[in-house]
């Protein structure tokens, strides 16, 4: 099972309450990474961090804090890097993706 293509759980996964594995890269895309994508790599982060993908009451704060902060932080290292490459084009990825992962299931 695999995150849909937003890089969220599927309505499958949070019933069964299994984590997305994959953090997509942000850099280097035309277009840039939305500020929803780069939360969605953040929380998809701290839910690997933490092992929760829905914190209890208790870390609820906390949790939420930590999006926060490694939302701020990427965006910031986002801004920052520097690349002589030429934008990749985020559709041709999803493409490239949606192809490997046809391959890998067995799928035609």
């Amino acid at each position: 099972m695999g995150c849909d293509n937003t890089g969220n759980l599927t309505k499958l996964q949070s019933r069964k309450r299994i984590m997305c594995r994959n953090i997509k890269p942000l850099f280097n895309f035309s277009p840039p990474a939305t500020s929803q994508e780069i939360n969605d790599a953040s929380l998809q982060f701290v839910r690997k961090v933490s092992g929760f993908t829905k914190p209890s009451k208790i870390n609820e704060a906390a949790f939420h804090k930590a999006v926060e902060e490694i939302s701020k932080i990427t965006k910031e290292l986002l801004i920052t890097l520097v690349t002589e490459s030429e934008p990749k084009d985020r559709e041709v990825e999803k493409e490239k993706a949606r192809i490997r992962n046809t391959k890998r299931s067995g799928e035609s």
